[in-house]
């Protein structure tokens, strides 16, 4: 069955009313926010003469709604004017307008009686064949369906969005008895390819399945850390990136949920799940009661686990409190040997493997709850979902952990931790005897290049389920797909002669190596071997730009001329890129900053992935974009304008010295675009994992089309008299105060390569004309003292130095 959604009505303008209505509006699609109207004026209301019956007065709460969707940090718009897409709403006023939605997605308060009446209400409103969920983190569907119309049944089930809807992928679906399959794997595959969602399939059972066996995590740290007396900060410091786990980590995670919502999800599973094997660890930890008495309840009230103060010297930092006074204190500092041994090991397998068997006081702490996690994982299989995949899924998706419980019981060995397991007294489920019996003892395994699960019903190996569209890296490596590969870089057959290059440098910083693998994948499109290019990876970030590192050495050298040949080499490299013979389809996710945004502008295409963040940052070390940035950036904006208008050339030139000169980086794939970093051809996918798949679409397309390279560009120049007007701005900004002398002169040298150098206005460059000013400028820019800092404070504090 396959869903159309062209309008969608979202019940509840609250953090995740908005959340979701603001993902729909990236998504593309419009919808129409519901809320309560006011039975009160406001002040403001009141003195501008409104009444009760205005319809600015009732539908303030959802209009509210939609200005704060689109002024939040962190964005949840992938671009401001997205917020257009939604239409604030009141229950009383606008009830016929749900019958022109599709989908109607349920988000109020967590009540049971409350959630009961809207769907009363919807139930009356709705059309016939509409879709309506409850973004429900935890509550019945049976229950919430219970008394509604028979088409209604079978159209109802939970889609539980985590917020922030924008940045996490998970999306647990939950089915009622009487929801149609067809139609429940119909959503499935929206929230997948349209919403760019991680889809778990959970059972209605009491919070599903990444809030129950997360909750029960966060559960098992508070009961050891008391058994042990580890306090706060040491705590986040072992269940943070040593395990393979986000830098919030365990009490950061719980501030910016809130106190009094753990609470809640506590105490949820304690009442509802009144046989679960853990139950006790559920009852709210007299810590966080106590806390929410004095009113700490996290972000939300300024003070929770962690508290921002302002020191007698004007200085802000940010304290801990101690878990047995509830009084905040300066955080000690932590050194740990298991931390350090554990940020010595490459994967995140091998981090969280060195960290429970690590002998020291951290090692056991981070022992004890990845144990309980196993077998409470274990314990509730077949009961929460069906297999240990959605499991793992859900965790991994839902709280951005690296590996989920099963993956993590692989990483550090099911044999011999099951054995310290017993010999600690825990009492492992029988599922785990009959892996260790009947399977390889692991939970999963690789036959012929596809990844296989163990499977608890057929106890045998199943493949994992994912779309045979996608690609993925470790499966190119397992199904020996590799064509040539160096230390940076490797190049993969990912089918129908297309090839993929994937960056795998510290970081995917751009060196010498990853040029090397370009040039050669280039090359074997150009020799007919190949119909074109995929140029991304599946990290988190397609590449922070170039080696500054190598660059900083070689200026301290005084090697210049060599610097010169580095950026000559990077300059070629892209270039052929542009002019290959096949179409070069780059595919950015994360960051692509410096050299990494100008590998993105040099393809025939770009395939962005929705969350990309592309910028030009050279001027924060003092240097200017050199492998054609400057180049590509003016080539776009110059040559918008048509051969036969004489427009004026300045604002254009203003345009690209802000860009680049503030060293902007969107922070999206359309704030990119908007920026320039990305054309308006170019295309974006909001489920990364379809990224490469797409890219290599986008590729077969144009090679279908007949591709053939693009003619090179001239475009006509300020020249020095857009120069001399730049000088002037950035003097006077100088004087102003908003920059440094040094700013000053960093805006001079970047002005004159983006005006095409000391030429009369209006002089016609060529794309090589640009990189010589680029290259020149780079090179000079090296052999500045106050440059060098800058790169060197880069290096040693890992941030721009401004000075």
């Amino acid at each position: 069955m396959g869903i159309r959604i062209r309008r969608v009505g979202v019940l509840g303008a609250g953090v995740m009313g908005q959340g979701i209505a603001a993902h729909l509006a990236n998504a593309g699609i419009p919808s129409y926010l519901f809320d309560i109207a006011p039975g009160q004026l406001t002040e403001a209301e009141a003195a501008a003469g409104l009444t009760l019956e205005d319809r600015r007065v009732r539908n303030r709460i959802s209009s509210d709604g939609v200005m704060s969707m689109a002024k939040n940090r962190p964005a949840l718009l992938y671009h401001k004017d997205l917020a257009s897409y939604v239409t604030p709403c009141n229950y009383e006023d606008d009830t016929a307008k749900l019958a022109e939605c599709d989908w109607i997605v349920e988000a109020v308060v967590e009540r049971l009686d409350i959630k009961q009446r809207v769907f009363e209400t919807v139930d009356q409103h709705r059309k016939p064949g509409s879709i309506i969920t409850s973004n429900t983190s935890g509550l019945s569907v049976a229950a919430m369906a219970e008394g509604r119309s028979d088409d209604f049944r079978t159209h109802f089930m939970v889609t539980h969005f985590f917020n922030p809807v924008r940045y996490m992928r998970l999306l647990e679906l939950v089915p009622g008895d009487d929801t149609d399959p067809a139609l429940f794997a119909a959503m499935a595959e929206f929230g997948e390819k349209v919403l760019g969602k991680g889809i778990v399939y959970a059972k209605d059972t009491p919070n599903f399945i990444a809030n129950r066996i997360g909750t029960f995590g966060m559960a098992s740290v508070f009961h050891w850390i008391g058994e042990m007396g580890v306090g706060v900060t040491k705590t986040d410091k072992v269940f943070g990136p040593a395990m393979g786990r986000p830098k919030s980590a365990m009490f950061r995670t719980a501030d910016i949920v809130g106190l009094d919502t753990l609470a809640h999800v506590f105490g949820t599973i304690e009442q509802n799940c009144p046989d679960d094997p853990w139950r006790s660890r559920f009852e709210v930890p007299a810590v966080v009661t106590g806390m929410i008495d004095k009113g700490y309840l996290g972000a939300k009230t300024g003070a929770g686990f962690y508290k921002k103060v302002t020191g007698a010297d004007g200085k802000s930092a940010i304290w801990a409190i101690d878990l047995a006074t509830l009084e905040y204190g300066e955080q000690p500092e932590v050194k740990l040997p298991s931390i350090g041994a554990s940020r010595a090991k490459e994967t995140s397998g091998e981090k969280l493997a060195t960290m429970v068997w690590f002998d020291d006081e951290s090692g056991k702490l981070a022992w004890k709850v990845t144990a309980e996690i196993s077998i409470y994982s274990a314990q509730l299989l077949g009961e929460i979902a069906d297999d240990i995949v959605n499991i793992d899924r859900a965790l991994r998706w839902g709280f951005n952990f690296d590996l989920g419980p099963f993956e993590a019981w692989d990483a550090i060995g099911v044999p011999e931790s099951v054995e310290r397991m017993r010999d600690e007294g825990f009492d492992v489920p029988s599922v785990v005897d009959t892996l260790l019996a009947k399977g390889e003892g692991t939970w999963y395994t690789m036959r012929d290049g596809v990844r296989y699960f163990w499977e608890i019903a057929t106890e045998a190996y199943l493949p994992v389920p994912v779309d045979p569209r996608l690609i993925f890296i470790d499966d190119l490596k397992a199904q020996g797909k590799i064509l040539a590969t160096n230390v940076g870089a490797t190049l993969y057959d990912i089918g129908d002669g297309v090839g993929l290059v994937e960056f795998h440098t510290k970081m995917n910083a751009i060196d010498g190596q990853i040029g090397e693998m370009i040039q050669k994948a280039v090359e074997m499109v150009n020799a007919g071997e190949l119909v074109g290019l995929v140029i991304g990876n599946e990290a988190t970030n397609f590449s922070v730009g170039a080696n500054v590192g190598l660059v900083g050495m070689l200026a301290m050298n005084q090697q210049f001329d060599e610097i010169g040949d580095l950026v000559k080499s990077l300059q070629d490299t892209l270039m052929a890129m542009r002019y290959c013979d096949g179409p070069v389809v780059t595919a950015p996710r994360g960051m692509a900053l410096g050299g990494g945004c100008e590998i993105v502008m040099h393809g025939a295409s770009a395939r962005a992935a929705a969350e990309s963040y592309i910028g030009l940052v050279e001027l924060g070390v003092g240097l200017i974009p050199a492998a054609g940035g400057c180049k590509e950036m003016a080539m776009r904006l110059y040559g918008s304008i048509p051969p036969q208008v004489n427009a004026d050339l300045f604002p254009y030139m203003e345009r690209l010295f802000r860009v680049i000169g503030m060293a902007s980086v969107g922070t999206s794939a359309e704030e990119s675009r908007e920026l320039g970093f990305l054309r308006p051809t170019d295309r974006v996918t909001l489920n990364p994992d379809a990224v490469l798949a797409d890219a290599k679409a986008d590729v077969l397309a144009l090679a279908s089309m007949g591709y053939r390279p693009p003619t090179p560009r001239t475009v006509k120049v300020p020249g020095r008299d857009g120069l001399a007007a730049l000088k002037i701005a950035a003097h006077t900004m100088k004087e102003g105060g908003y920059l440094s002398e040094y700013d000053e002169y960093l805006g001079t040298v970047l002005g004159s390569v983006l005006c095409g150098g000391d030429v009369p206005a209006g002089t016609i460059l060529s794309e090589q004309d640009f990189l010589d000013l680029e290259r020149e400028a780079f090179v000079g820019l090296c052999g500045q003292e106050k440059t060098m800092a800058r790169i060197l404070h880069m290096l040693e504090k890992g941030k721009p130095l401004r000075n």
